[in-house]
């Protein structure tokens, strides 16, 4: 069955990065992986249903860096589903408590989502889905 595996995110902090998505999303961290000869780290990060992200760091490449929430071409956001309204207006309330930008919501899209629109800590924007 075909489905998508992973996504990849550049980080400039990969601890930052596992420690928000374990905190707040429940992912588990890999083990992790290092090559130093390239000047990469990685660690994936796994969750229940079975999709992961990968986060990453390099020493060696020049990801360019865009504004925070910048909307461009290409990927520009992904969604996690957490089951219920109640649970993404918890989690989206937790997050802009901690200090994390919410960009928008939570509220109830046009096509029927109830979701909210957050930032990762490297600028990344997550929509939360009931």
């Amino acid at each position: 069955m075909m489905h998508i595996d992973h996504i990849a995110l550049w980080t400039n902090n990969l601890e930052r990065s596992k420690q928000f998505y374990v905190s707040y999303f429940g992912a588990t961290a890999g083990s992790g992986y290092t090559n130093p000869s390239k000047g990469f780290a990685s660690c994936f990060l796994s969750f229940t249903s079975g999709a992961r992200i990968e986060v990453m760091s390099t020493s060696t490449l020049h990801p360019v860096a865009i504004e925070p929430g910048a909307q461009r071409m290409g990927l520009t956001h992904f969604a996690i589903s957490l089951g219920s309204d109640q649970l993404v207006d918890a989690l989206t309330q937790r997050l802009k408590d901690d200090g994390h930008p919410v960009l928008d919501g939570p509220r109830r899209t046009g096509d029927g989502y109830y979701e909210s629109v957050v930032l990762d800590p490297d600028g990344n924007r997550i929509e939360i889905t009931a």
